[in-house]
Parts: C-alpha cells; sequence; structure tokens
C-alpha cells in the first residue's frame, strides 16, 4: 500500500513489557537466594570452605558472582546463613512426643538425605574454615545439652535402658549418622549396603533399639 498504512507492522510489533511488583521482584530475589545456598551447601561440601570460590557456587546456582556478595556480603555471610539454618531445621527434625526410634530415624534422613550437608559439618570437625561465632557456640552447646537431657528423660520415663549414659547415646547416635558419609567404603565394607540407603538406616535403628531396650 504505498499511499496508507501498513497495518501489519503494528500488528507484529511486540507489546510493551510488563514492569515486575514489588511483590514479584521479591519473589525473584528469594528464589535467587535459595539458589546461591543449594549451591553453596554443594560448593562447600565438595571442596570445604577453604577450597570453595564465589565463583564456583555462582556456576552452580547460575547466577552473576556479585549477587553473591549483595545478598550475603561473600564467602563467610554464605557460611553464617548456612548455619543459622542447619541449627533452626535440627531444632524440629521430629514432632513433639516422638519416640526415640522415630527421632533418631528423622536425624538419619536428615543427614543422609542431604549427604553435602554433612560433609560441609565434617570439613568444619577438621579445622576447615572459621569457626563459630561465640554466639553460633552457644547456641550449639545448647542444642547438645538439650538432646542429652531429652535421653535423660526418656531413660527416666523407661523408654530407655539406664545401663548406659545418656551422654554415650547421644554420641552413638550422631556417629551413626555420619558414619555413611565420612567412611562410606567402610560402611559399604562391614554391611554390604548402600551406606546412605534405607536398608542402613532400618539396621542403625533396629540395632539401637535392641541395645536400648529396658531391661
Amino acid at each position: 500500500m504505498p499511499y496508507g498504512r501498513d497495518m501489519s507492522t503494528d500488528q507484529e510489533r511486540p507489546a510493551p513489557r510488563r514492569a515486575a511488583t514489588p511483590e514479584e521482584r521479591g519473589r525473584a530475589a528469594e528464589q535467587t537466594r535459595e539458589r546461591i545456598l543449594r549451591a553453596a551447601v554443594e560448593e562447600f561440601g565438595a571442596k570445604g570452605y577453604t577450597g570453595a570460590r564465589t565463583a564456583g557456587i555462582a556456576a552452580r546456582a547460575g547466577v552473576n558472582q556479585q549477587l553473591i556478595s549483595y545478598h550475603f556480603g561473600g564467602k563467610q555471610g554464605l557460611l553464617d546463613e548456612l548455619r543459622r539454618r542447619r541449627h533452626e531445621e535440627r531444632s524440629v527434625l521430629a514432632p513433639p512426643g516422638s519416640t526415640f526410634g522415630e527421632s533418631l530415624a528423622a536425624y538419619l534422613d536428615a543427614t543422609l538425605d542431604r549427604p553435602d550437608w554433612a560433609r560441609l559439618v565434617i570439613w568444619q570437625a577438621l579445622g576447615d574454615g572459621p569457626g563459630d561465632s561465640s554466639e553460633a557456640a552457644g547456641r550449639q552447646r545448647a542444642g547438645l545439652r538439650e538432646g542429652v537431657d531429652a535421653i535423660r528423660r526418656r531413660q527416666a520415663d523407661g523408654e530407655l535402658t539406664t545401663a548406659v549414659q545418656p551422654e554415650f547415646i547421644a554420641l552413638v547416635s550422631h556417629v551413626l549418622a555420619f558414619a555413611p558419609v565420612a567412611t562410606p567404603q567402610f560402611v559399604a565394607g562391614v554391611l554390604d549396603v548402600e551406606p546412605c540407603s534405607e536398608d542402613y538406616r532400618e539396621w542403625v535403628g533396629e540395632q539401637l533399639a535392641a541395645l536400648l531396650r529396658p531391661a
């Protein structure tokens, strides 16, 4: 149409892109934070705090490296947030009124379903990376004491034997939860099962139930 308006041009022109609402921007930022945290657990678990690099975490998360500094202030901030979350999650693993067996099963699942978290704990136990702040260390000690006190109450209520000390039960439970991640070849060689498998978890529950059953 040499003298008229070409309507096809208007039809093909894309509509202006709608600006994101504050709520949408907030959700997008939270999703980015979560991707970075998941990637940080994988990177720290694989390489330790010292060996991990923010560039590697950003690559795993599929984000710009600068976003790590923006959201967390850097590698230390990431580790602090992961430690805080782990403390919160451990405090609510099993609902009130759970038996020792149910609590143990929840602890095994929380540890072995996410071995990267367990590897991060092992790296820190070996002295890799900065230690906990005094506040975080205090929370950890308080949580451990609460766990021992809960076992002591179970013994007093007749659920568990009093032939062994509650501290021993707490330590054995912890070691058995982390053994498949810390020494998988040993677990597989002794038991002939996949270290993090359901078979291993059931075996631990059965053996501890037999060991700790009141006389």
